[in-house]
């Protein structure tokens, strides 16, 4: 456990930016860790992103794991490291969120070396986004919020799998944020787009247009392999996906395959 683990900050950071990123560090320059697993969502990762040690990080390549905000971290290390780390749960939230099967998820990607498979679930919200065609590219993305706000200091998307996911978002900063990422030009090279659960974002109604409504107009404009409805983001048991490795979308088969993100030493 980092020794600031447990500290507060104002009334939304787990603590100074000093004490989190010397934890963060720490864990990176210690050669008996050999994986990190953040504690929460991470909020305040955009304020120490670019602060991580990269060179300790180059010598002694180790995974993260976490999702949500902490999508800051993922893109950084995928920046300057190229380094492989992991989309997945908290262990610090009840079981109605991460129980066996997102623990299991987890474990299979952390430590066995074969490729994930995530497939969608019939039922979710985003299924109906699921187009025609396969891609390959590297997996990269997350939360949708963080990869709009990274964007001029985040990595480009050519040659890529784009992996979205959200959680209350109104529909004015979801289409804003969208815009952003396509008038920016880093999705230019773009080979496909994995999306996964949308929660409490874009509500529909009468006259109003909904979350799948904006991402639908927003993914038409791509003309890419769309893959919906996976079950990654802030739903209950989410899986667990390397990011930074070499994935196919298959949206004909429903399927989004995976290569390992850790290896044996």
């Amino acid at each position: 456990m980092g020794r600031h683990v447990f500290d507060r900050h104002g009334h939304y950071l787990a603590g100074t930016d000093e004490d989190r990123l010397a934890d963060l560090n720490g864990a990176f320059r210690d050669p008996g860790v050999r994986a990190i697993i953040t504690t929460r969502g991470g909020k305040g990762s955009y304020r120490i992103a670019n602060a991580i040690d990269f060179d300790a990080v180059r010598r002694d390549p180790k995974p993260l794991t976490g999702f949500s905000d902490i999508t800051f971290l993922h893109l950084a290390l995928y920046r300057h490291c190229r380094l492989a780390t992991l989309h997945g749960p908290f262990p610090s939230l009840e079981d109605c969120f991460f129980g066996p099967e997102a623990a299991e998820a987890l474990r299979l990607a952390l430590m066995p070396t074969e490729p994930t498979t995530a497939r969608p679930r019939p039922y979710a919200s985003t299924a109906p986004l699921t187009t025609q065609g396969q891609a390959t590219g590297v997996l990269l993305g997350g939360n949708l919020r963080s990869i709009g706000q990274s964007v001029g200091w985040g990595p480009t998307f050519a040659g890529a799998i784009l992996l979205l996911e959200a959680v209350d978002m109104m529909p004015g900063e979801m289409d804003g944020l969208l815009t952003q990422l396509l008038h920016s030009g880093v999705l230019v090279g773009l080979h496909g787009v994995g999306v996964g659960d949308f929660i409490r974002s874009a509500e529909g109604g009468p006259g109003k247009w909904s979350f799948l409504d904006i991402l639908g107009d927003f993914l038409g404009q791509l003309r890419v392999p769309i893959l919906g409805g996976l079950p990654i983001g802030h739903g209950p048991h989410p899986a667990t996906v390397p990011l930074g490795t070499v994935a196919v979308l298959d949206a004909d088969a429903e399927t989004l395959t995976v290569e390992a993100g850790v290896h044996r030493r």
